[in-house]
């Protein structure tokens, strides 16, 4: 579905264009033509190839979709994919795909299984026309720093989830088999934030360092701003998941505490149980010759023997904190 056609130039807006008016757009000095789709249409992807002269390597890679991030360069124009992260209301990580074609004189980006667009990027380079003469160089910038940022969202809300979690953890609420799938649930999300940030950081790099594209060649302190960015998010991925690692290992050592602590109780009252067990057992073998068993007092003092030494059993497990 089209979502914006328009031609630029010297770093103003000329006009919203319909799709057979690209053509004869393209070649005006100075000018661009930046267009945005969402969930095309294959007949609309040809119509693109067919309107930008598109690589039809790139363009299989677009329509067949869930692509690994990358930036790759056929001839003159660049091709980027990026994913885009949104939580909902859950804190369920939906990840959705852009797809941008970059040349001198146009910009398409195709946004496929996401509902957060670009309008916003739009509005602000046609806020900036200082920037926006530097023409699609600029909107390629503006558009993977819209992605980029997003993905801060994410971290910050991930990040978040691990406090509640190890919160619930030394407050020993909720049971120990949710606190463990809750814990891997979240290193499942980090891993597809992961996924989303390392390869993209790896090939920004080659925007703003080394032999750059000419069409971002005036533009490589942007780039590298980006690059900053996602760097700082890969960082806090990292860090995210350390200490995901140290909350699953303390859980554990909780449990096996709380396991010991069992165990430790049960052995104190199996001694309690046990000596006057062995008392009576002792008096229960029925010899005949045996102190004791004529005696008045035998019975009481056997009871008090056993009370006596419970008793101290007792208040020794006490002070060990077994009981």
């Amino acid at each position: 579905m089209l979502i914006n056609c328009a031609a630029y130039h010297d770093g103003c807006k000329l006009a919203d264009l319909p799709i057979e008016a690209i053509s004869e757009n393209l070649h005006q000095p100075g000018s661009f033509v930046w267009v945005a789709l969402r969930d095309p249409e294959p007949a609309e992807i040809d119509r693109m190839q067919e309107a930008f002269g598109l690589h039809e390597l790139a363009v299989e890679d677009a329509r067949h979709g869930h692509q690994r991030p990358k930036i790759e360069e056929y001839g003159q124009t660049l091709f980027c994919v990026l994913h885009m992260l949104e939580m909902d209301a859950q804190g369920e990580i939906n990840v959705g795909e852009v797809d941008i074609f970059v040349g001198a004189n146009f910009v398409l980006s195709m946004r496929s299984h996401s509902n957060s667009g670009f309008l916003n990027v739009r509005e602000r380079c046609e806020r900036e026309p200082q920037l926006l003469r530097h023409g699609s160089g600029f909107v390629f910038y503006a558009l993977m720093d819209a992605v980029v940022d997003r993905y801060f969202d994410v971290v910050h809300r991930l990040e978040g989830e691990l406090e509640t979690i190890e919160e619930r953890l030394f407050a020993h609420a909720g049971s120990a088999r949710a606190n463990i799938e809750d814990l891997y649930d979240l290193k499942r999300k980090l891993v597809t934030v992961s996924h989303a940030a390392v390869p993209l950081l790896e090939a920004i790099a080659h925007l703003h360092g080394g032999r750059v594209p000419a069409i971002c060649a005036n533009m490589r302190e942007y780039y590298r701003d980006v690059y900053d960015h996602l760097e700082r998010i890969v960082k806090s991925v990292e860090s995210v998941r350390d200490m995901l690692a140290t909350a699953i290992q303390v859980n554990l050592a909780l449990i096996s505490l709380d396991e010991s602590a069992v165990s430790k109780k049960l052995a104190a009252y199996a001694a309690l149980f046990a000596v006057p067990t062995m008392i009576a057992g002792v008096y229960g073998m029925n010899f005949e010759h045996m102190p004791e068993l004529k005696a008045v007092a035998g019975y009481p003092l056997a009871l008090a023997t056993m009370l006596g030494l419970d008793l101290v059993l007792w208040w020794r497990f006490k002070r060990a904190g077994w009981l």
